[in-house]
């Protein structure tokens, strides 16, 4: 049999050979095409040349040719060398680049590695197999030396994982660099434990295969639903494996939470929270215990619900899996709350009359903080906007939503994004988020408005050091999935026992806001200084908007940079700048769906009168006729402001460059050598100006410190905060002017590392918008003559740092919080 397959081999390699072109047949071929291709190219480049009328064009074709020639000829060269090496070590490379990669998750750390091995392997074979006395001198030498140097970058390597992580560039804490004077609100912290003895239970199919919890061990029996309308590809090798791991398909989803509830009569308000996006067979839902723990002893019902069966699983990779199933996430809660609604109706439930169904508030992380959005928005409607023969029809009074770092857009209703009305928002993000690398919540906050008569608020939470798995106790540092954590860079993290304080004293407040009607903790929303007793040390940047916040410029109107928010002929106009411009705001990731205004200034050293510190009392780094400014003019008053309102705006630095017109198509091409060697002048003296102003810096901080004898441990060495004047004047000409670190600095933007092998790339920071607000009521102690109800021009004064990109949106007044 086998001599039969040879014989039939050779058959096919004798007819293949007679087939087979000769040598002139090859050579033919290879001067046909050379000639049609040359021919063709330079004809190409001939007419091209003619057409254009610039025989540059015809010359440059010739050079981009030759060029192709000659990375043809470096390509085969390398070729022929990577073929000449043994062939198992070849295959070997190529199987273990992918391997590797799939481990590291970093080309140039597997290239890294592969190198290393390679040459501590070889070295390591040459001395000890072949044997050093048996190698010719060169061979020693090269063994040697591959033998060190494998070795010490396989250490350094080892070292480099092992250590926590790397530095970036200080970031001075603006907030505290402002002399400014907070008062502290006076309530107890909302992350101490309440009054309240706390009860837990759980609640569930009974017939959980994995969690006895939810199975045999559950509380309370409840019936499963049918959610085959809001889920896609529970089917192939991954609905089969979700099916048999779990014992159920989407037509049967079980509704299972556990449950922290107050003893005692109620009703309480109730909160839902649900965990996002994790592996499925690692339970999520016991993440957040700390916070439920918390709100039941301050006499709120708290559940964590039970989605881990619609989370990721590893048969996900031989198909979609459940993709775009955040709609799925939201519909649940949905039906938990039906749920609660009946068992708080019936007279022979535990739950009777306990629940007060007039406040109510779902908190969802990651997957789960889009989700609760997504609830927010089918609970309004009659049917279920992606296919209307499903009914909805819920109307439950949500009160308030919490997003722990949400993502945004996972799921499109109708291929839009959700937008919510009337509901209280708070979302938090941490700046070292390694999975939701972007502050997506903040794009949810921008798409919620308020119409009605009832007071809301919506408010935002950056938070440096934060990463996105330390807000779930079950998830921890580890953002990305990969067991090999050493590969994070954990140093600029703040500690897991610090984030999930930040939580509960920010959500705790938020939900004695929204659901108790507490309004002494509002202020904490608006700024984070007067909550700092409660809260680890740290950079936050406060968003906040109310339904009581009117608006003269938001940005969004035309694209008319002159034009206001306000219809009555208001004007925009400027000196000086060198940016001006109104476009939307970028991200890390897309970018938030408003608009604002970017403004820069950028003074040369030339004009610069002086230059010190910001503390110091000289405000005006440059002469007066050059001063950038960004005026705001309003031909009738702004009559609803008064002694009780306050001057609000967000802001936040942004990246470019504070000079675009020094270079390209705004240079004269008269004085272009000048010019250019002015621009490169400038930049160096930019250089030495920031050394200059960082090194006055430096020296006043320690003078105050041996004066004080102690250093302020709420700030770091970096590049200074950024500061300008404020302006506000009336119709009979007085005007109030004060500097914008009256409230604080200009925090510059947070830069941060995910990853060790991000040590050659620059850090990563996205424009976060801060909360600036200014009391009327401080302003009449700077000049009593001001009238508050006919302000006529707001002007933003560049006076107080010689250069500065930053992005505005926002401004308007607010009431002041009580």
């Amino acid at each position: 049999m086998k001599r039969f397959f040879i014989r039939i081999g050779n058959w096919f390699k004798a007819r293949a050979k007679s087939i087979t072109p000769g040598k002139n047949a090859e050579k033919g071929a290879s001067t046909v095409l050379l000639c049609i291709t040359a021919l063709l190219f330079l004809a190409y480049g001939f007419l091209t040349s003619y057409n254009m009328k610039d025989p540059w064009i015809f010359l440059f074709t010739i050079v981009i040719a030759a060029l192709i020639v000659l990375a043809t000829l470096l390509a085969n060269w390398l070729l022929k060398l990577i073929f000449k090496i043994p062939k198992f070590f070849r295959l070997l490379i190529i199987v273990s680049y992918p391997l590797l990669l799939m481990v590291l998750l970093d080309t140039t750390l597997t290239l890294v590695v592969i190198v290393l091995c390679t040459l501590f392997g070889a070295s390591i074979y040459a001395l000890f197999k072949t044997k050093f006395k048996n190698l010719t001198l060169p061979k020693k030498i090269v063994s040697l030396i591959g033998f060190t140097g494998g070795l010490s970058g396989i250490i350094a390597l080892i070292v480099f994982l092992n250590a926590t992580g790397i530095e970036v560039d200080p970031i001075v804490n603006a907030a505290y660099t402002s002399e400014t004077s907070i008062t502290h609100i006076t309530e107890a912290s909302p992350a101490k434990k309440g009054t309240y003895t706390v009860k837990s239970l759980t609640y569930g199919s009974g017939k959980d295969k994995h969690q006895k919890h939810f199975g045999k061990d559950v509380d309370i029996k409840t019936d499963s639903v049918n959610g085959v309308a809001f889920l896609d590809n529970w089917e192939g090798i991954s609905g089969w494996w979700r099916t048999k791991y779990w014992g159920f398909d989407s037509k049967a989803l079980p509704l299972n939470a556990q449950v922290w509830y107050p003893e005692g009569e109620g009703p309480f308000p109730l909160v839902l929270m649900v965990h996002g996006n994790h592996s499925m067979q690692d339970f999520s839902d016991p993440g957040y215990a700390y916070l439920g723990e918390l709100f039941a002893s301050r006499g709120i019902i708290a559940a964590s619900v039970d989605e881990n069966f619609i989370n990721l699983s590893w048969t996900d990779m031989f198909s979609d899996g459940l993709t775009k199933e955040n709609d799925a996430r939201g519909w649940i809660l949905l039906e938990h709350l039906k749920l609660w609604h009946q068992w708080n109706e019936d007279s022979n439930h535990p739950f009777f009359n306990k629940i007060d169904t007039e406040n109510l508030a779902l908190i969802g992380h990651s997957r789960g903080g889009e989700a609760i959005a997504h609830a927010a928005l089918l609970n309004t409607l009659p049917y279920y906007s992606d296919d209307a023969t499903i009914p909805l029809d819920y109307n439950y009074n949500i009160k308030s939503i919490v997003a722990i770092a949400p993502v945004d857009g996972q799921y499109a209703p109708g291929n839009t994004r959700t937008k919510l009305k009337n509901v209280d928002y708070f979302t938090i993000h941490g700046a070292q988020d390694g999975d939701v690398s972007s502050f997506a919540g903040s794009r949810q906050y921008d798409r919620i408005t308020y119409t009605d008569s009832t007071y809301h608020f919506k408010s935002g939470l950056y938070v440096y050091g934060a990463n996105h798995g330390q807000f779930n106790t079950s998830w921890g540092n580890n953002d990305v999935g990969t067991p090999f954590t050493k590969l994070l860079n954990l140093e600029q993290l703040i500690s897991a026992e610090d984030q999930q304080k930040i939580a509960k004293v920010y959500i705790s407040a938020f939900l004695e806001t929204t659901l108790k009607n507490n309004k002494s903790y509002l202020p904490l929303f608006t700024d984070v200084r007067t909550g700092k007793d409660w809260l680890p040390e740290t950079i936050y940047l406060n968003q906040f908007e109310d339904s009581n916040t009117v608006f003269t410029n938001t940005f969004d109107e035309d694209f008319d940079v002159t034009t206001t928010t306000v219809k009555d002929s208001s004007s925009i106009t400027s000196t000086n700048l060198t940016v001006w411009s109104e476009k939307q705001i970028p991200l890390k990731r897309g970018s938030k769906p408003n608009r604002g205004v970017f403004l820069g200034w950028h003074y040369k050293k030339e004009d610069i009168k002086t230059w010190k510190a910001l503390d110091s009392t000289v405000t005006t780094p440059v002469n007066d006729t050059l001063i950038a400014s960004y005026s705001i003019k309003f031909p009738k008053t702004i009559t609803s402001v008064d002694s009780s309102s306050v001057f609000v705006f967000s802001m936040s630095e942004s990246k470019g460059s504070t000079n675009p017109k020094a270079s390209g198509k705004w240079v004269d091409d008269k004085n272009e050598n000048e010019e250019n060697n002015k621009s490169e002048d400038a930049n160096k003296n930019d250089k030495n100006v920031e050394n200059k102003a960082s090194n006055e810096n430096n020296a006043n901080e320690k003078e105050a410190e041996e004066s004080d004898g102690k250093k302020d441990d709420k700030t770091k060495k970096g590049k200074d905060p950024i500061d300008f004047s404020i302006a506000l004047k009336d119709a009979s000409g007085e005007i109030v002017y004060f500097p914008l670190s009256n409230f604080s600095a200009l925090q510059r933007r947070l830069a941060v590392k995910v990853w060790k092998s991000d040590y050659n790339d620059s850090a990563k920071s996205e424009n976060v918008m801060q909360l600036f607000s200014f009391p009327i009521e401080d302003m009449l102690k700077l000049n009593s003559n001001f009238n508050p109800q006919q302000i006529t021009e707001i002007q933003f004064i560049f006076d107080r740092t010689d250069k500065g990109l930053v992005v505005i949106d926002n401004i308007g007044f607010m009431e002041q919080l009580n």
